[in-house]
């Protein structure tokens, strides 16, 4: 049996790998190191007087963003995986 190589596999496609062999925890553990790797973004603190709006406000931003994606042309660039 060869080796993957999973660094040289995008987001999208590592994901999808290890969705079709779930058994491979090297590839589910090469996707959690990844995605890890991300800078996180922080909506607000927990003593941001607007907390709940901004925490609201990101949940429905992230809630829209599948939506309008599939609503733009395709440009033949692989988008990129941001769960």
């Amino acid at each position: 049996m060869s080796q993957i190589n999973y660094d040289s596999m995008s987001d999208v496609e590592l994901k999808q790998y290890f969705l079709k062999h779930r058994g491979d925890q090297a590839a589910f553990q090469a996707y959690l190191d990844r995605i890890n790797q991300r800078p996180r973004r922080i909506v607000a603190s927990p003593d941001d007087p607007d907390f709940d709006e901004k925490v609201q406000a990101a949940i429905r931003q992230k809630l829209e963003a599948p939506r309008s994606s599939s609503q733009q042309p395709n440009t033949g660039l692989e988008p990129t995986d941001q769960e």
